[in-house]
């Protein structure tokens, strides 16, 4: 290894934003290697398994040898029109599958590579804050530019366009949203995609709407499409995962639909990064979709069910939250005389919990933390119990 020659990265590697969580990982890890019992409610990781007939038609599909070749660039037809029939008995949407469907290696590889599709160095595109941290990967890759858009629990995690500088607004291309929103459990109505679609018209604003967490939302509230908004595909697309829907997180499948010169772009890409998803995936992929969503009625049912024992508890002793309307995420506020880096310390040191510090989500995450619905009814209260033996919420 004396010899060994060391070879700088390149510019756009060295631009990559630093991973804020990866070193909180790493902290966590080391709790649980010293031995002790972690309550690890900083991830998003879903922690119940795929349900078993979409994991019986992938053992089957893995049998077909067609499945053992090189599936086509951009998909099998069949799985695209599977996502056109899913839109369409889901939420009212006619998709055109064949011009308005792409295959994606999971969500994040969309969003992260729409930026380099449709961004120029310098372009600009408005995020929300907080937001996903991987949107930022993208805008560094295509060397763009970026504003933000506050959501503040006063305006109910909403970005107020009204707010936005109209010079920022007539430069720029790309906008996310995301709704169920992580990491604020907030949803959106079809006036606030409505009001969306006429600024993006207005101002050529490309919308690129994350629905990640489209099938979970609580209180008997189905979460909203963006393309259920008039024009919605003329100004944009929308990206569904099935990792939140089915629990099929390492499976990497989803979709983006809409604007099909978007789509085309999205493709085109594509063609020069993957020889397309491994057949027998797509296959279990189009048999989750088309088949009965009774699976997915129940998981929302269990998020429910944990999101109404976590927020009876923080009450029970004295923190004053609120619940989240969708995702398997709370959004909590942290003590007063604590920022959200400091909560997480004291959590994770003293009760040996983990939270996701809501700064690592963006200067306005600052105040929160994020805590996921991720593990058992018992294991949520016994967190809560933990917490409540610090007496940090005794007035």
């Amino acid at each position: 290894m004396e010899n060994l020659t060391i070879y700088e990265p390149s510019q756009i590697i060295q631009q990559l934003p630093k991973q804020f969580f990866a070193n909180l990982v790493k902290q966590v890890s080391a709790k649980v290697a010293q031995g002790h019992d972690v309550i690890n409610l900083g991830q998003g990781n879903p922690d119940l398994p795929t349900p078993a007939h979409i994991v019986e038609k992938m053992q089957e599909a893995v049998q077909n040898p067609l499945n053992h070749k090189y599936a086509p660039f951009r998909g099998f037809d069949y799985l695209k029109e599977a996502v056109a029939t899913f839109y369409k008995q889901e939420y009212g949407v006619k998709i055109d599958p064949k011009h308005e469907v792409a295959v994606l290696f999971g969500g994040k590889a969309g969003l992260v590579q729409l930026p380099i599709c449709l961004l120029n160095p310098g372009d600009i595109a408005l995020l929300p804050d907080p937001g996903y941290p991987d949107y930022l990967s993208g805008l560094a890759m295509a060397r763009a530019s970026y504003e933000l858009m506050p959501l503040r629990e006063e305006s109910q995690f909403l970005p107020e366009f009204d707010f936005i500088n109209p010079h920022v607004l007539e430069k720029a291309k790309l906008m996310f949203l995301n709704y169920p929103n992580n990491p604020t459990g907030a949803t959106a109505d079809l006036s606030f995609f409505e009001e969306t679609v006429r600024l993006a018209e207005k101002h050529r604003i490309c919308v690129v709407h994350d629905f990640a967490y489209g099938a979970i939302g609580f209180d008997g509230q189905k979460p909203i499409s963006f393309l259920q908004a008039e024009g919605a595909k003329e100004v944009g697309i929308e990206i569904y995962t099935l990792s939140k829907t089915y629990n099929m997180a390492g499976w990497r499948v989803a979709f983006a639909i809409g604007n099909r010169s978007v789509i085309q772009a999205l493709e085109q890409y594509q063609d020069h990064m993957y020889v397309s998803l491994f057949g027998a995936i797509q296959e279990a992929a189009a048999h989750a979709l088309l088949s009965s969503q009774q699976a997915v009625r129940d998981l929302v049912q269990t998020y429910e069910k944990r999101r109404n024992t976590l927020i009876e508890a923080a009450h029970q002793i004295g923190w004053n939250v609120t619940q989240p309307k969708g995702t398997f995420f709370a959004w909590l506020n942290v003590p007063n005389g604590y920022t959200s880096m400091e909560f997480f310390q004291l959590l994770l040191e003293k009760a040996h919990v983990a939270v996701a510090p809501g700064v690592g989500f963006g200067q306005y995450g600052e105040g929160y933390v994020r805590v996921g619905l991720l593990a058992e009814e018992k294991r949520l209260v016994e967190a809560i119990e933990r917490m409540d033996a610090l007496r940090l919420f005794k007035s």
